[in-house]
């Protein structure tokens, strides 16, 4: 589990818990008790995160991965250059592919396994991308990635999926947007319980839109 003390990252890592899973995840989150085990890791940096998913899958197989640390940033073309872009990339694309690559090599061995990345509207349609360029672009990868990893993982029991929620109910996203109808956000929770009910059945479509 990436980003665990987020806001998304804490529900899902509560449904997992009370589900009976172990989680290793990076974040620290006291009072989760003895089946959560934490870690502060530069996921930006391959060599680190690589040394952290061995020593998580030292401990026992990964079943489930759910990728959730990103960011988000506002700019159109003509405000976007290419370093804008490349941080987006880092953010949001390598975070999730430093882990996602050895747990999806360490689950197809396995022949099994489920893998949650955090997609967006803006990286999934073109339209969506307007005035967000370089957090589109960099989301639009992660949809490429899961479409790469479900092929080479064609036979097994092994599915990468792409959650793509709307609006997520955040207090930070509140103060953000006072106007909102928040009734119309998806809650933390509600992903939580989705990206929990697919990894059980994972079959059917590979985007998980909420």
């Amino acid at each position: 589990m990436t980003g665990a003390s987020g806001n998304l990252g804490k529900a899902v890592v509560e449904q997992l818990l009370g589900s009976g899973y172990q989680v290793s995840g990076t974040g620290l989150l006291p009072g989760a008790g003895e089946s959560y085990m934490g870690a502060k890791i530069d996921l930006a940096d391959e060599a680190a995160t690589y040394e952290w998913v061995s020593s998580v899958i030292q401990q026992g197989a990964v079943d489930t991965a759910v990728l959730t640390v990103g960011g988000f940033a506002m700019g159109d073309i003509a405000s976007t250059r290419s370093g804008n872009v490349q941080e987006q990339i880092n953010l949001n694309f390598l975070t999730a592919y430093h882990v996602a690559r050895p747990v999806f090599l360490h689950m197809k061995e396995r022949g099994s396994g489920t893998i949650f990345l955090l997609g967006s509207q803006a990286g999934m349609a073109a339209e969506k991308n307007k005035g967000v360029t370089a957090y589109g672009l960099s989301k639009s990868l992660l949809f490429r990635l899961a479409d790469l990893m479900n092929l080479e993982a064609a036979g097994t029991d092994v599915k990468v999926f792409v959650v793509v929620p709307s609006i997520i109910d955040t207090p930070q996203n509140r103060v953000a947007m006072p106007d909102a109808d928040f009734s119309k956000w998806v809650t933390p929770a509600e992903i939580a319980t989705r990206i929990f009910t697919k990894a059980q059945q994972p079959s059917g479509p590979e985007i998980i839109e909420l």
